[in-house]
């Protein structure tokens, strides 16, 4: 049968939105990879997958009406239970033969082959490729097992005695193989040409596929649906800028893409019309007024040039009415609820200061080995003051004590309680409000910061400060009693914390050293053991190796500087700046072996230390490495102390020609103790010298 195109859809009840993407992807994507399988679709098939509210569709190229006949060997049995001492057919044998479709006259025909340590029988034949229809089926069921369903729903087929598990009541099942319907079945469903359009606004009650490669067009035409996932999205976007563009004065609607791919999933066919609230409502912060209307009326807010929010917002309909006032009129009743709310949390919100909600955190529970918030704000201004007075003075370590103590208030305001994303934002506000100062402000505001990968850290120094004892007080409590991330579960965002903790410490280039923020940080903690110290410092370290290699360090480089466990993190990218600089010295690959050899020496090695005594040199190599060593190593310490770490590596190159010669001309392990313990020194020096920047050990291939 010719190659044709094809189009499988399933009409159902609407979707849920934040999953119709990926449901969308994955019907089409199992359907085609199932056709290929079973060698009915190839490599030059192109796929289209569809995905509105109620359907969920695929358009697949050049698919056979029966795939190839295929050549099968199928191993039988061991030659010694198939045939006997005379070559002769066993029962055992012939039953299978039969099982096969085959007779005894195929014995002559098989093949003998060693199949392990065993030669065994193998019978070759033809086996006929799958019909579209058989082969289409299986596709079909596959796909639809596989399907990422939030939650399954079951429900009875018009029998009323048939349960369906799916994720929505499915209605209507279309096959088309170019204009002729392929005889499927699925939920209860058989497979035709008819589906429905838009619920309102479709020409006709039913629409009539013609043919595979008419479906977009005929759905547009007839059901008033733009099927595509993606056209829908892209005639989502071009409506928000030219509504944006008739109200005027350069506003923009609010970038989100999450926002754009719910409402792609919940309308049919986009219509975006203008709407408006009072003006008295931009006296709420802006972010609680742009939550409330991205997050309950999934609203488009618009921004003026300065990204300051104005009282005009765009609603994407599912209707096109020619007078469209009333759906205006409708939505902006709406609203206007929704922000009178916010209005009345803000307002009853600044009757009461930060100051005085911070008792009552001792109520609320944090965790129920780590007692409440007011026992961790405790611990959380304890390392605030800590930092503080290591990065500043006295005053900054009272100001982080203030921020730290108010950072967690603004969690019992009417607020925070409707909008837990506004926490650390909304205790800005009011921080402002009671006269805290800016400083003290965007601290509480910005305490959170980095959220999430990518975020923008917080904005001032003390703010840094409170963001670095918050997320410390975190992963040291939750560390000391034992709730590690397993696997791809981090309920508590732990490796987020720490990422961000990395982020600071280097972005800020911070004088502090890590180790004693650890130590500081689990102090607080009686639960506490001194392994606990080495598996927090050992997470923060894997999380930093990760974040280096996505940033396209090697794994050598990487591995290399860290191997050391840097203290001081805002060294680490000069660090590995150097050690991609010495690599590429024609000298590098011979100095890593040799530091590796030295490392391997040292390791096998008793007592041996950097100690040299020059009166216990004898042979010329040695000699020559500990004047060179002497001559270059403290001009390579200058440098790395100075910080100028790829210079001390680059001087380092030099010893390359005596380390060399070295290990060609000199006995390390001399029966002689003396001689055998001072090159045992000399080495140890060298080592010492060499690796003060990385483990160059690491470099060796």
């Amino acid at each position: 049968m010719a190659s044709k195109n094809l189009l499988v859809e399933l009409f159902v009840e609407e979707l849920p939105p934040k999953a119709l993407k990926k449901l969308g992807e994955s019907f089409a994507v199992v359907l085609l990879e199932q056709l290929k399988a079973q060698g009915l679709a190839s490599g030059d098939s192109k796929l289209t997958s569809f995905a509105s509210p109620r359907r969920l569709a695929a358009h697949i190229t050049i698919v056979a009406g029966q795939a190839p006949d295929k050549a099968v060997s199928q191993k039988l049995m061991p030659v010694s239970v198939g045939l006997d001492a005379s070559g002769n057919a066993s029962p055992a044998l012939l039953k299978k033969l039969q099982a096969l479709g085959a007779d005894a006259s195929a014995v002559p025909g098989l093949k003998k082959q060693m199949d392990g340590k065993a030669e065994a029988l193998f019978y070759d034949s033809n086996v006929k490729g799958a019909t579209l229809a058989e082969g289409l089926q299986k596709a079909l069921a596959e796909s639809i097992a596989r399907l990422p369903i939030p939650k399954v729903m079951t429900y009875q087929l018009q029998d009323g005695w048939t349960d369906v598990k799916f994720v929505r009541p499915a209605h209507a099942l279309v096959a088309l193989h170019g204009s002729e319907v392929v005889p499927l079945q699925a939920l209860g469903l058989h497979a035709g040409r008819l589906t429905q359009g838009h619920r309102f606004e479709a020409a006709k009650p039913s629409v009539s596929i013609a043919d595979a490669d008419s479906y977009a067009a005929t759905l547009e035409r007839d059901g008033a649906v733009i099927a595509s996932f993606e056209a829908r999205r892209a005639d989502i976007v071009r409506q928000l800028q030219e509504a944006a563009a008739r109200v005027g004065g350069g506003v923009q609607p609010i970038a989100d893409e999450a926002l754009l791919d719910e409402v792609t999933a919940l309308v049919e066919r986009p219509n975006v019309l203008v709407c408006q609230f009072e003006e008295q409502f931009l006296q709420v912060p802006q972010e609680c007024l742009i939550l409330t209307m991205k997050a309950n009326q999934k609203y488009f807010p618009l921004l003026d040039a300065k990204g300051k929010l104005t009282n005009k917002f765009l609603v994407v309909s599912n209707i096109r009415p020619q007078d469209p006032s009333a759906v205006v009129g409708g939505n902006e009743r709406v609203v206007r609820p929704r922000l009178a709310d916010a209005k009345f949390f803000f307002d009853q919100d600044r009757k009461k200061t930060l100051e005085s909600r911070v008792p009552g955190l001792a109520k609320v529970v944090y965790h129920n080995k780590l007692g409440t918030q007011g026992e961790r704000i405790d611990r959380v201004r304890a390392i605030a003051k800590v930092i503080g007075a290591q990065l500043g003075s006295d005053q900054l370590a009272h100001q982080a004590d203030v921020a730290a103590k108010l950072a967690k208030a603004d969690l019992l305001t009417d607020m925070v309680g409707e909008f837990p994303e506004l926490q650390g934002i909304m205790g800005g506000y009011y921080a402002r409000h009671d006269q805290l100062g800016d400083d003290v402000a965007i601290a509480i505001e910005d305490h959170y910061r980095p959220r999430f990968a990518g975020d923008e850290l917080p904005r001032n120094q003390l703010g840094v400060v409170v963001a670095l004892a918050d997320k410390l007080e975190t992963l040291a409590g939750l560390f000391a009693i034992g709730q590690l991330p397993t696997g791809d579960k981090d309920p508590f965002a732990l490796r987020r914390h720490a990422l961000g903790i990395v982020r600071m410490l280097m972005e800020k280039d911070l004088p502090l050293n890590l180790g004693d923020l650890v130590t500081e940080a689990l102090g607080l903690f009686p639960q506490a053991t001194p392994e606990t110290a080495e598996q927090l410092a050992n997470f923060i370290y894997e999380r930093l190796a990760g974040m280096l290699r996505e940033q396209g360090y090697s794994a050598q480089e990487v591995d290399a500087v860290l191997a050391l466990r840097p203290q001081r993190l805002g060294d680490v990218a000069k660090r590995l700046a150097a050690v991609r600089a010495f690599a590429a010295l024609p000298e590098a690959p011979a100095l890593a072996a040799a530091n590796k050899r030295i490392g391997n020496i040292l390791k096998k090695a008793e007592k041996a230390d950097a100690h040299v005594s020059d009166k216990l040199l004898q042979e010329d190599a040695e000699k020559a490495l500990y004047a060179a060593t002497q001559q270059i190593a403290p001009q390579a310490r200058s440098q790395f102390e100075a910080g100028d770490y790829t210079a001390s590596l680059q001087t380092l190159a030099a010893l390359r020609g005596p380390v060399d010669a070295f290990f060609d001309g000199v006995m390390v392990n001399a029966e002689q103790t003396d001689l055998r313990l001072n090159r045992l020194g000399l080495l140890a020096t060298l080592h010492e010298a060499m690796n003060r920047v990385a483990d160059l050990s690491r470099l060796a291939s």
